[in-house]
């Protein structure tokens, strides 16, 4: 078993799965992808590899029960994204509007305050917060440079 998939496999089995061979393709297209991905994205990725869709789907939905990967919606649209051993369990999300690509912003001084900002949260409220969601929507650099970008939204996501 790859190295890098081996905290998975305590995990899964800590919790009575087995860390089938499907299992680890889908989890490593995901990780290996260090980007959010569709469904059908994940698919295209380990299809090749006698991995069915229904699969892809029902070894999503355990990764996500076990906090592994975490699901976005947004339009209606469900991306996944490494959650456990990230390095960036908490950050916030930028939309573009006209081609929907999701960026994850990396910036450590803005990852601190957002980290302020829920214990402030939590103080206040009396509250413990697991997860949170910030999706901030605009343009990006591309599709305000582009203007064939702007003018045809992607469909691919």
């Amino acid at each position: 078993m790859d190295k890098v998939l081996m905290p998975y496999n305590s995990l899964l089995e800590k919790n009575g799965y087995r860390f089938t061979t499907q299992k680890q393709l889908v989890l490593k297209a995901v990780i290996q992808s260090n980007t959010h991905l569709t469904v059908k994205q994940i698919y295209k990725l380990v299809h090749g590899k006698r991995v069915g869709l229904a699969t892809v789907y029902r070894n999503l939905k355990i990764f996500e029960e076990l906090g592994i990967v975490k699901e976005i919606n947004v339009d209606g649209v469900t991306y996944y994204e490494l959650k456990i051993f990230s390095g960036k369990p908490l950050h916030i999300h930028l939309k573009c509007s006209k081609c929907n690509h999701i960026i994850d912003m990396n910036d450590r001084s803005l990852d601190v305050e957002y980290l302020k900002l829920n214990r402030k949260v939590e103080a206040s409220k009396d509250f413990e917060i697991y997860d949170t969601n910030i999706m901030l929507e605009g343009l990006c650099k591309q599709c305000r440079e582009d203007k064939t970008c702007q003018d045809q939204p992607n469909t691919d996501m």
